[in-house]
Parts: structure tokens; C-alpha cells; sequence
């Protein structure tokens, strides 16, 4: 993954308990015609174990590179290109901060995949989401930017190599942009903004606010036409 300040990168979440093989390939090739940089995979629960069938569907559809994003240590695979280490700052289950990166660290070495250690910082969206309740922990708080980048400085102090804004799928609400702002002024390292951007003019926001970043998912299941919307995108 080539992640950097100095652009800017759209990516899709394709979650592989809510999709198939045939959906994802047609899902693939108008995301990549619509100009989308990559592709993670992950989502909280693994219903199907089609994780690595989902993966070679992707492939088969496009050049772009395809990442993890794990929901737990089961959601590994060598099929994919490298994977967002998830370690989730801004709870205090310690199972997410370092527990299951534990469990995992023999089989992402013998994976071979490209790591990037990221730190996931949960946003309140308005609603409980799936992340929130798997992940036992409490949701910074949306109107309290302050939390949030300090949150942000210390997962590059101890060394991450980006960050991670989430709302959460299905959230009510994308972060909001004083946060992102706030979040972006401290860092040094790229940003990555996801949850609840549901429009191109969301996108835009999140992208002037300072994101480096931005992943759709929910979005595209419920509209697939809105990746048309993203080739309009100024980046």
C-alpha cells in the first residue's frame, strides 16, 4: 500500500458476508473504472468463510491492490496483497490493542503479506453499530475532536504507521470534519476516514477536512450506483 499525505485515495469495503463471488465482480469492475485506488476486505463477523473466495473474485476483476481489514485473527489470508493491522486505540479491550495481533503475528508471517500497522480510533455515529458492540469498548465521543487527536498523536508516538477514523457501517453519521481537522493538524502520518459517507459531497468534505483516505461500504451495497457519483470527485 502506497499511503501518503501528500494524496488523496479513495478505497471500497467489501464486507464477504454480504456479498458472492459474482456480485463482487461486478461490484470490482465498476469501482475500478470509477477510478478507485484499492480494496479491503474484512467485516465484524465471517458467516460465510469465503474470505479467500471473495479475495480471488476481486483479483480476477482488477489490478488494484487488495488489503484486509480484519475483524478478528481468523480474517487472514495470502490471497490478498497486505493487510491494515488494526489495533483499536481508542478502547481499552486489550485483546484489540495487542491480545489477538498475539495470536495472528505466526500466521501473517508465513502470509508474507505487507503489513500497516494502523491505529483504529471508533467514532460515535448516532447509533450503536456492529464495531462498537463486537469490540466491547465506548465510541469517542463526536463532539469532543480534542480526545480524538490526541488519541491519533499518541498511535504515532508509539510508532503506527496511520490512522484510522471510523464511524462505523451503518452509521447515522460520517466523523465529522472539525474532528477530522483536528485529528490531521496533529498527525504526521496519512489519515484514513471511513463510516456513514453516504454522498460525494461527504466525501469532499472529508477529503478538504484532511483525509488522506476515504473507504465507502455501506453506501455501494445499498446504491451500487453510486460509484458513478466518484469519478466526479476532486482529488
Amino acid at each position: 500500500m502506497n499511503l501518503s499525505t501528500s494524496q488523496r485515495q479513495i478505497a471500497v469495503l467489501i464486507d464477504p458476508d454480504k456479498t458472492d463471488a459474482a456480485k463482487v465482480q461486478q461490484t470490482v469492475a465498476t469501482a475500478t473504472k470509477a477510478g478507485v485506488d484499492f480494496f479491503l476486505v474484512g467485516g465484524s463477523l465471517l458467516l460465510k468463510n469465503n474470505l479467500d473466495e471473495v479475495i480471488a473474485a476481486i483479483k480476477k476483476s482488477t489490478r488494484k491492490k487488495v488489503y484486509l481489514f480484519p475483524g478478528n485473527p481468523m480474517q487472514i489470508s495470502p490471497k490478498a496483497d497486505g493487510i491494515l493491522l488494526l489495533s483499536l486505540i481508542s478502547g481499552r479491550n486489550a485483546d484489540l490493542l495487542i491480545g489477538h495481533h498475539v495470536q495472528a503475528a505466526p500466521l501473517l508471517k508465513q502470509a508474507k503479506l505487507q503489513i500497516v500497522p494502523t491505529g483504529y480510533i471508533l467514532v460515535d455515529s448516532g447509533t450503536p453499530t456492529t464495531v462498537s458492540y463486537i469490540s466491547n469498548t465506548t465510541p469517542v465521543p463526536s463532539g469532543k475532536p480534542e480526545i480524538a487527536a490526541c488519541t491519533a498523536l499518541a498511535g504515532e508516538q508509539l510508532g503506527l504507521k496511520c490512522i484510522y477514523l471510523e464511524a462505523g457501517s451503518g452509521a447515522q453519521q460520517p466523523v465529522p470534519k472539525e474532528m477530522i481537522k483536528a485529528v490531521r493538524k496533529q498527525l504526521s502520518v496519512p489519515l484514513i476516514v471511513g463510516g456513514g459517507l453516504r454522498s460525494k459531497e461527504q466525501i469532499e468534505q472529508a477529503f478538504q477536512a484532511g483525509a488522506n483516505v476515504v473507504v465507502i461500504g455501506t453506501a455501494i451495497e445499498k446504491n451500487p450506483a453510486f460509484l458513478q457519483e466518484i469519478k466526479d470527485i476532486q482529488r
